[in-house]
């Protein structure tokens, strides 16, 4: 009889649709700890692997994002699946619902994947700065067909400190309001001990036409900068064919850190910006910010050689990155500082407003319009939105399927990523004239810039939406996008 059963529920299989079928063999990935070589010492990070212990997902065009997430570490964790929209409960935040996973603990997850270069990442900041991260490529039909090599390049900024003393040295001690997503931190922020030494020296850039008033754009100097796990001393060297195409996935996992993209001798062509096709933009050099990502088409001379991708730290001399070379080419040695400080990332928004989604959101008249004011300092050490910090903050709220446009203009003197959970946006304004710019999750508003973004409202739930600049989150930088039904 069980043999019966069995084989009638095998018959029962063969009928099901493709996409069921492939739906019923699940990944696994593990949330653990690792140890990396970084400049020769021994570092213990953490990470998210799948069932054969390489780091992070790719899913085929179609497949659903069918996992069982196992929490090996010694202290509850939860993910969120950048640039993924599931359903709220499965989204990743702590208590918003659904609470962290518990040592030992295995949650499975399943929802529709959307495609594209994502990412996945703990959503608690001294997670995220112990490299608990990944990524989460889902790949298009296109993908499949065209004749290119897919490469990834994975960005983190690291410190041999742990992620509480890194943020206590750049925060001055200032409450980690955000820390749990919970309660703001109890008692009066005591700012006496700060460190002025732990601001990124050579970090200040004065900006033109801005009254001599500087920008801060490093708040911290991180030991090392890591592309794929590795720096310069010890690179990855990626072996592609002469006369080849070749799709670089760059996804900035940094916690502080602005990379711009040099391609070098390479000519390049940004072909998305997190997940979403853009009008191919040309060049060599494309800013990323926090929580990010680019995918840039390269390609390869027929005579082959050794050609360097690098990340390069926005105003400073550190850059990592990986080099593509072809067979038997020689590979250099690539110091892991430049001769000068690289540039700030796009003050006048230049790139941002160059992109132009292939597929826009449809004209819609918006139902509503929000201004949301970023403000925030150094001394003390806390970031808000509109004049708030999580805990205190009001929500930003809309009706599900209402199109909603939110400006962000930043009033303070560092830029900030903002990630909104649950939805992709489009970029409509750059602060003058309006246009159908890249579709994305998060967005680059540097200091005193302004950005508007149109969306339209999904599920009625609590999303997070947030600066991804991790020490900026962790002092309170949150708010929420609040949809009902």
């Amino acid at each position: 009889d069980f043999f019966l059963a069995a084989s009638a529920a095998t018959a029962a299989s063969l009928v099901l649709p493709a996409r069921v079928r492939a739906q019923s063999a699940r990944m696994s990935l593990t949330a653990t700890s690792r140890t990396l070589d970084i400049k020769g010492r021994a570092a213990t990070v953490w990470g998210l692997t799948d069932g054969t212990g390489r780091s992070g997902l790719v899913l085929d065009p179609g497949q659903a994002f069918a996992a069982d997430l196992k929490n090996t570490l010694t202290e509850p964790t939860i993910i969120h699946w950048h640039g993924q929209i599931p359903d709220n409960a499965q989204d990743g935040v702590p208590d918003l619902p659904m609470p962290m996973l518990q040592p030992g603990e295995i949650r499975a997850y399943d929802f529709a994947a959307r495609p594209g270069t994502h990412w996945m990442h703990a959503h608690i900041p001294a997670h995220e700065m112990l490299l608990l991260a990944a990524p989460l490529i889902v790949r298009r039909p296109e993908d499949v067909a065209a004749d290119r090599q897919e490469v990834t390049l994975f960005l983190h900024d690291f410190s041999f400190k742990s992620p509480a003393e890194v943020l206590t040295e750049i925060t001055g001690g200032a409450s980690m309001a955000g820390m749990d997503h919970g309660q703001p931190g109890q008692g009066a922020m005591d700012h006496s001990g700060m460190d002025m030494g732990a601001m990124g020296q050579g970090g200040m850039m004065a900006m033109p036409g801005m009254d001599g008033m500087a920008m801060d754009l490093n708040d911290y100097n991180f030991d090392a900068y890591l592309a794929n796990d590795r720096t310069l001393d010890d690179p990855e060297v990626v072996q592609v064919d002469k006369g080849g195409q070749v799709l670089v996935r760059v996804i900035n996992a940094a916690a502080a850190t602005v990379f711009w993209i040099d391609t070098g001798a390479l000519p390049g062509r940004l072909v998305a910006v997190d997940g979403e096709p853009v009008q191919p933009l040309p060049g060599n050099r494309f800013g990323v910010a926090m929580g990010q990502r680019l995918d840039i088409e390269l390609d390869v001379p027929r005579e082959g050689g050794a050609y360097p991708v690098l990340a390069l730290r926005e105003g400073a001399k550190e850059r990592t990155g990986v080099i593509l070379a072809t067979p038997g080419a020689a590979v250099a040695k690539i110091a892991d500082l430049s001769e000068r400080d690289h540039p700030a990332f796009s003050g006048d928004l230049a790139q941002e407003s160059l992109l132009r989604a292939v597929t826009p959101l449809p004209e819609r008249a918006p139902a509503s319009q929000q201004m949301l004011m970023l403000g925030g300092s150094m001394m003390p050490y806390v970031w808000t939105i509109n004049g708030q910090t999580w805990g205190t903050h009001v929500p930003v709220t809309a009706k599900s399927g209402d199109r909603v446009e939110i400006t962000f203009h930043n009033m303070s003197m560092m830029a900030h990523p903002m990630h909104l959970h649950g939805h992709a946006f489009q970029v409509v304004s750059t602060g003058g004239a309006r246009f159908a710019g890249a579709v994305r999750d998060t967005v680059h508003v540097p200091p005193m810039g302004m950005v508007t973004v149109a969306l339209d409202a999904g599920e009625a739930a609590r999303w997070m939406l947030h600066c991804h600049h991790m020490p900026h989150l962790s002092t309170g930088m949150m708010t929420e996008f609040a949809v009902s039904a």
